[in-house]
């Protein structure tokens, strides 16, 4: 009979962090994804990492990421292009300025630096920005960005210095006993042993869930994204532009500018088709801010799922099924929150505690207090 610690279903960022933080704590781990670590949304995302968010459960955890996203390089031995690049969301009304203040007072609360700017300051920050109609911006310069395929690779190769990652392996089932789970059905049959089963399939944790006989409210939706040839060097920190033809891009540090845009309506489901109208609408969105951004040249475009939740926070939390964790609907931000997430769950699982007021992510919340910085 084959047993295990932990077993861990998925193999993006939030699974391999928490199966990474599990092995720090001398737990025998089991990763299993069913394609290529990464390839549900962890290597789609465009890698930004901010800690702006207008909830003290939200900022604390993305500080702790920070944090972590910090030490990665001494830890794996090797560059993740972790940089504290800075995000400045710009403001062009005043009521968007007075939401601004108000998230910025709470983010002050919680120990993070960050101001708002005017738009002198911004047109100093970001070089070449149109400033019609632009009043300022939240900046935080501790914000930042990270390259999520070094940070996947590193998170693997030391889970499987004491436990395993494995490819290839799809999960068909999940084996509970009264009330408590015992492990998972693999596809062809086989079975494997835990007491303690994490649910981190990202777009497909709903359906995971229901194989335990849990309805999770979790809905994935496809998100575009492109990548240009290196730009001249300008280090743009990322973007934030919430109106309603705005969008998300930063300069990677090695000068390439990467982005993406919420789509209306939003495309519900697991596709990864591209299509033309986002190549066109994301270079006007990006050229409109930064005029000089109409002549980079688009390298690639690709599409990958985030996974919603009723209130735009991700749900992290032991199920009603004992042994059953659901880390799951990141809502975009998966990778900025994953670090953090892994380390959390891992001290809850080994310790009972999660080491961080993980509150407003209980699966048991109203799923009414929403996020008002997606």
């Amino acid at each position: 009979m084959k047993s295990w610690d932990a077993i861990i279903i998925g193999g993006g960022i939030i699974g391999l962090a928490t199966g990474y933080y599990l092995t720090k704590k001398k737990k025998k781990v089991l990763v299993l994804e069913k394609n290529e670590i990464g390839s549900g949304s962890t290597s789609r995302c465009i890698g930004g990492i901010r800690q702006q968010f207008s909830t003290p459960c939200s900022i604390k955890l993305a500080m702790k990421s920070v944090e972590l996203f910090e030490t990665m390089e001494k830890e794996f031995g090797f560059s993740v292009e972790f940089k504290k690049s800075g995000y400045l969301f710009l403001a062009f009304t005043e009521e968007q300025k007075q939401k601004y203040l108000k998230a910025i007072e709470i983010q002050r609360s919680q120990g993070l630096e960050v101001h708002f700017i005017d738009r002198k300051e911004v047109k100093k920050l970001v070089p070449g920005i149109v400033d019609d109609e632009l009043i300022g911006g939240a900046y935080s310069p501790q914000d930042g960005q990270a390259f999520p395929f070094y940070v996947i690779k590193g998170y693997a190769i030391n889970i499987a210095r004491l436990g395993e990652v494995r490819r290839r392996a799809k999960v068909t089932d999940i084996i509970v006993e009264n009330g408590k789970v015992k492990g998972v059905v693999l596809e062809g049959g086989e079975k494997l042993f835990s007491e303690i089963v994490v649910n981190a399939a990202g777009p497909w944790a709903k359906d995971v869930g229901k194989m335990a006989g849990l309805d999770l409210p979790l809905e994935p939706e496809r998100h575009e994204a492109f990548i240009t040839r290196r730009w001249k060097m300008e280090s743009i920190p990322m973007i934030v532009d919430y109106r309603k033809d705005g969008g998300y891009f930063q300069q990677r540090i090695n000068g390439q500018i990467i982005g993406c845009y919420t789509p209306v309506p939003r495309v519900e489901g697991t596709r990864t088709d591209s299509t033309f109208e986002f190549l066109k609408e994301m270079s006007y969105r990006m050229a409109r801010v930064i005029p000089e951004l109409a002549d980079a040249q688009i390298l690639r475009q690709w599409a990958g799922s985030y996974t919603m939740t009723p209130d735009g926070n991700p749900i992290v939390d032991e199920s009603e099924i004992e042994g059953f964790y659901i880390a799951g609907g990141m809502s975009g931000h998966g990778f900025m929150f994953g670090p953090g997430i892994g380390w959390a769950l891992s001290n809850k699982i080994v310790n009972g505690e999660w080491g961080l007021d993980m509150s407003e992510f209980s699966i048991r919340r109203e799923f009414q207090k929403a996020e008002l910085l997606k």
